[in-house]
């Protein structure tokens, strides 16, 4: 980040950009916020994707498509339309992920599977790990964070929303689906593989740092987590002396693949600056974003480039057959159906009502039945819906 803002810097002498880390997503929108108050916001900050509607009620930012013309035509659809909102481009698209299933084929053989063809459904896992149990490999079958990010992933396979009111895009979301036929099919998942003792995770929510390693350390077989790991767990895998091989996430049986909630972060500009100000973070934003930088993004962190021109160079520069567990991921994105599902789920309270969501699938994992767990979310996501909107009436 400090060297596209130094390039910048010495090819627009008239704009000086100043990179400053605020901690997580959580800490720098919060921080963003109150400076904004305070009347000194920053004229460019990088929010969560399940932020864009907190972001959008603190009335602190101004729409990137308001700035000055932009052409957005370049950008990945399934990333722009996330960020899309009241038929307006709110934030520039930057750091997009999606989740994969990561898998150690060295233990796949072992267990008399297939590393070439990695299960691709709850029941895919679910036979695969009985296997494993039987093959006696000294690591479990499946482990990942616990993060409602997968709740709202798996939502959108099945065809559901997360959230009611076109997933809080038609007008304020009231109610979350999850006491529904789709919502029980996630419970049930970590249900069974709790009572099988299938599953591994640190106990903590959240944990991706300590999810990753339970995988690369081989104590699982099976992990799923974002695309922006690969290169780490690659080079981690690599150390650990196992092959890891990328597939498609798996869905619930009975489902229709149709692609991916995108993930991530993208790029909000404040109102509380001058014209001059927002257009140099603009320019700034466009810059970090043109097509070369995209790509050499990419190739860095595993996020995807967020542009159809990046995944042609990338095409062109043989990236893919350098690195073809990036492949997976790329055709996951690039074959997502536009849906209100797949549009991902807007509510001013994510934050809050994905950690209610991850408790709920902690209560499972710790012997509750599946229909107390999904009937107490509901009510305590609910909740926590109507409290937030209570300040909007």
């Amino acid at each position: 980040m400090q060297a596209r803002a130094d390039e910048f810097n010495k090819a627009n002498p008239r704009v000086k950009v100043v990179p400053s880390y605020k901690g997580s997503y959580n800490d720098s929108l919060q921080a963003t916020i109150l400076a904004a108050r305070q009347g000194r916001p920053p004229a460019l900050v990088q929010i969560f994707e399940v932020g864009s509607q907190l972001a959008l009620d603190s009335g602190a930012f101004q729409p990137v498509s308001g700035i000055k013309r932009v052409d957005f035509s370049d950008y990945l659809r399934p990333v722009i339309n996330y960020y899309t909102i009241g038929g307006r481009v709110n934030s520039l698209p930057f750091n997009s992920s999606s989740p994969v299933l990561y898998y150690n084929q060295d233990l796949m053989q072992k267990a008399g599977l297939n590393p070439k063809q990695p299960p691709t459904t709850f029941a895919g896992i679910l036979s695969a790990c009985k296997k494993i149990e039987a093959a006696k490999l000294g690591a479990n079958c499946f482990g990942m964070s616990l993060n409602g990010w997968f709740i709202e992933q798996w939502m959108a396979q099945q065809g559901a929303t997360l959230l009611n009111n076109g997933n809080g895009r038609e007008k304020r979301a009231t109610s979350v689906n999850l006491d529904s036929p789709q919502g029980r099919k996630i419970f049930t998942f970590f249900k069974t593989l709790q009572d099988n003792k299938w599953f591994s995770y640190t106990g903590k929510l959240e944990d991706w740092d300590g999810s990753d390693a339970i995988f690369t350390n081989q104590k699982v077989v099976f992990h799923i987590t974002s695309t922006a790991d690969i290169g780490n767990i690659r080079d981690a895998a690599g150390k650990s002396g196992f092959k890891v091989g990328v597939g498609v996430l798996p869905i619930p049986d009975g489902s229709k693949r149709s692609g991916v909630v995108i993930g991530g972060a993208s790029l909000w500009i404040p109102k509380a600056i001058s014209k001059a100000q927002a257009e140099g973070a603009l320019d700034f934003a466009l810059y970090m974003t043109n097509t070369r930088n995209m790509a050499d993004w990419h190739k860095l962190t595993g996020y995807y480039p967020v542009r159809q021109s990046s995944i042609a160079l990338l095409r062109q520069q043989g990236w893919f057959s350098q690195s073809p567990l990036q492949l997976v991921a790329f055709n996951q994105l690039t074959k997502t159906v536009p849906s209100p599902a797949t549009a991902g789920g807007l509510n001013g309270a994510a934050i809050e009502t994905r950690r209610i969501m991850e408790e709920g699938v902690q209560k499972v994992l710790g012997g509750a039945s599946v229909d107390s767990a999904v009937k107490e979310t509901q009510q305590r996501v609910n909740a926590a819906l109507s409290q937030y909107n209570s300040n909007f009436r």
